[in-house]
């Protein structure tokens, strides 16, 4: 038995097995979904301080503040492509400000179509609308392939006429640690900006 001290869970533990836990003696500390890569650091330097790393969390923290900072200066000069990041596919699911991941977008010098929506729950007919001149699709559970063919039948959109339809990991969108986040920001730009800058900022 490994016999933790200490266990990290998220909004996605099953509730059960935080309370058995706890009956067990266990500490629980429950750690929210950022909603923004600045909360994203504040919850990693809250982390250090549990483990006794204050100084380590600090440093990687303020690294990755620096490069974001660079990125983000860098990006702010180049085209702004507008851009659908979907999370879910049936129903569709949009990234929107409530999520960190809005923040990829915008700091890679991009405007996030579905940022100012309620829920997250958006319609292709919207997409078609809004026009994109980039899609990126998060493979959380779908078939991505599958979803590049369901979007080139939109032939209409900008995204679809340019082929630029991206698969992108979920695990490195979506667990995300300071340092992390910058190699996302930097695949983001690649994404935003192919014809502008390379990969590396």
């Amino acid at each position: 038995m490994l016999e933790p001290d200490m266990v990290l869970a998220t909004s996605l533990t099953d509730v059960r097995a935080v309370e058995k836990l706890g009956r067990l003696g266990i500490k629980v500390i429950s750690i929210p979904p950022p909603g923004s890569f600045d909360e994203l650091c504040k919850q990693f330097l809250e982390l250090g301080e549990i483990l006794g790393e204050e100084e380590k969390a600090r440093k990687i923290v303020n690294d990755a503040r620096n490069k974001v900072g660079l990125i983000r200066k860098k990006a702010g000069n180049l085209s702004s492509p507008r851009v659908f990041v979907q999370i879910g596919s049936s129903p569709l699911f949009a990234a929107t400000d409530d999520y960190f991941i809005d923040d990829f977008v915008g700091f890679a010098g991009g405007t996030n179509i579905a940022e100012k929506s309620k829920t997250g729950l958006y319609s292709r007919e919207e997409v078609i609308k809004r026009n994109p001149d980039v899609i990126v699709v998060v493979t959380m559970g779908i078939a991505g392939d599958k979803e590049i063919e369901n979007w080139k039948n939109y032939k209409t959109l900008n995204a679809v006429k340019n082929n630029r339809i991206h698969l992108v990991d979920p695990y490195r969108l979506c667990s995300s640690t300071p340092e992390s986040f910058v190699d996302m920001l930097e695949e983001f730009v690649e994404i935003l900006h192919p014809d502008e800058t390379g990969r590396k900022l």
